[in-house]
């Protein structure tokens, strides 16, 4: 079953063993399997079996690597709130799949209260984030108002999820 077929709410048990390999998978990625097996003391048979399984059952969506942004010339994030115009079921999976289309959005979010969506969107400069807000907010994008922030610094980034302890 691929991870998209998976209901995205439902909770897996995991035990002590399967969340040392987790925590150490968010950490790096690049381990070995021998030495990530050496890093939660199990055998290497065990762990990638482990590992295999947690894949499969939709816990490790995937493995990446972090890019600089800086070092790479991608150097604006954006934070942009949007209102839609018209806030149908339909309409906010129309915006959704238009949005999430985009290379520069990292980031998708639905929200309440406030804007129907926030993204965070990655560009070179002003004039990419001005060439994106044309594709993804002009025209016929069902957009009512988009309010977007700059980051001037970012003092943290930890794209991982803290663990419950056992």
């Amino acid at each position: 079953m691929e991870n998209s077929e998976r209901p995205q709410n439902s909770v897996m048990t995991v035990d002590a063993t399967d969340l040392r390999i987790l925590a150490q998978l968010q950490r790096d990625a690049a381990l070995t399997n021998d030495a990530l097996a050496a890093r939660v003391h199990v055998s290497p048979a065990t762990c990638l079996r482990r590992v295999r399984r947690l894949v499969e059952i939709g816990v490790i969506e995937r493995r990446v690597a972090i890019l600089s942004a800086e070092r790479l010339g991608a150097g604006l994030t954006g934070i942009v709130e949007i209102t839609l115009d018209r806030q149908t079921t339909e309409s906010a999976h129309d915006f959704e799949q238009h949005a999430t289309a985009e290379d520069a959005v990292q980031q998708c979010y639905r929200v309440t209260s406030g804007p129907d969506f926030v993204l965070i969107v990655q560009v070179a400069d002003m004039e990419a984030y001005h060439a994106l807000a044309h594709r993804l907010f002009g025209g016929e994008a069902n957009v009512r108002n988009v309010r977007t922030f700059f980051s001037v610094h970012r003092a943290k980034f930890v794209p991982a999820i803290a663990l419950p302890t056992q």
